[in-house]
């Protein structure tokens, strides 16, 4: 599985960014996608999941803030982060849980999001 992220940059306190993840390869495992974020020097963390079927679940910190969702005919999972914070500010990675006889995560590149304020 190839995980493609896009959409990181600068923004400013209180404005909207939207990531993009593109799934590619031997998808058809693929049980969850997902965001997580790591700032420096903390440890990654969940910011929002989505699995197979549509259920989703979001960090503590980001709830009311962040959306998930998919495009499923495209591989494809989006977050919409609105009311950004400066905390918000870290290098988010795109995951894919593929279900094999456990799971393997797979991780994206990570694209990088600054919030000024």
């Amino acid at each position: 599985v190839q995980l493609q992220a896009s959409g990181g940059g600068l923004v400013q306190a209180g404005g909207s960014l939207r990531l993009s993840c593109a799934a590619s390869g031997n998808i058809f495992g693929i049980r969850v996608m997902g965001w997580y974020r790591q700032a420096p020097g903390k440890q990654r963390e969940l910011v929002a999941a989505i699995t197979s079927g549509g259920n989703t679940s979001y960090g503590d910190s980001v709830k009311g803030r962040f959306t998930i969702s998919r495009d499923s005919a495209k591989n494809t999972v989006f977050l919409q982060m609105n009311s950004l914070k400066p905390e918000d500010t870290a290098v988010y990675y795109c995951n894919a849980k593929v279900q094999v006889v456990g799971f393997i995560d797979y991780w994206g590149q990570g694209t990088l999001v600054t919030v000024s304020s």
